[in-house]
């Protein structure tokens, strides 16, 4: 038998439930009490890639030959109609961040669970350039970083990389334009912080890996440092 608190709580949120219902970030259905973020159906339903122990998987060759990482990997399959679009979007377009929390709580479980992934001493988004934090007010890949990093307590000195360059839009260009477009964009400003660390790149899709690649090229410029990187999904 529960608690007079208790009880009360779970009343108030019924109540507030029925007047603000809370919503599936993949089907958009209304949520039972006991379910987070998504509803069972998508929960199990997730694309989940499976192959952050793979040292072939697709995410690692995007950067063979280009940077060096230790590892790489993405949490889901990315398709531009899929459920993932549909979560990530409220993510990034609408500060959803029940939806990053819960997204970054299943990536650190993952990498948690991985044993390539288990020397990493700190995690990093990929950066937003200044301006355009400003004028939407976050930056989508830092909200997953702080979801991750409730379950998995990394260090993360936000400040340490930043987009000094602020670029258009990579959306529709190819993977050269796209390279072009980002390969002088960062700029590493707190060396010593990330000095023989192992360094976490975190971004919420990686599409040709021209934007992770930029932040490497940078981040290389810190002596010792070995840089992995693992994105929320791919496509």
């Amino acid at each position: 038998m529960g608690t007079p608190g208790s009880t009360l709580g779970l009343w108030l949120t019924d109540l507030w439930g029925l007047f603000v219902p809370r919503r599936c970030a993949g089907c958009d259905t209304t949520l039972m009490r006991f379910e987070e973020c998504l509803c069972l159906g998508c929960l199990e339903e997730l694309p989940r890639t499976r192959f952050h122990d793979d040292p072939g998987n697709r995410v690692e060759q995007l950067f063979q030959g280009k940077v060096p990482l230790a590892c790489a990997s993405a949490l889901l399959h990315f398709s531009s109609t899929g459920m993932v679009q549909r979560i990530l979007h409220r993510i990034k377009y609408n500060e959803d961040r029940e939806a990053a929390r819960f997204l970054g709580s299943l990536m650190a479980a993952d990498l948690m669970a991985s044993p390539r992934f288990s020397g990493v001493d700190l995690i990093l988004a990929v950066p937003l350039h200044p301006g355009k934090l400003r004028k939407r007010g976050y930056n989508q890949s830092q909200l997953l970083v702080d979801g991750m990093r409730e379950a998995w307590p990394k260090d993360n000195p936000k400040h340490a990389l930043v987009r000094t360059v602020h670029t258009a839009s990579q959306t529709k260009r190819g993977r050269l334009d796209r390279w072009r477009n980002v390969k002088d964009a960062f700029e590493l400003r707190d060396i010593d912080a990330l000095a023989g660390k192992h360094v976490l790149l975190v971004d919420d899709v990686v599409t040709t890996g021209a934007t992770i690649e930029g932040c490497a090229i940078a981040l290389q410029e810190a002596p010792g440092v070995r840089i992995s990187v693992f994105a929320a999904a791919c496509a």
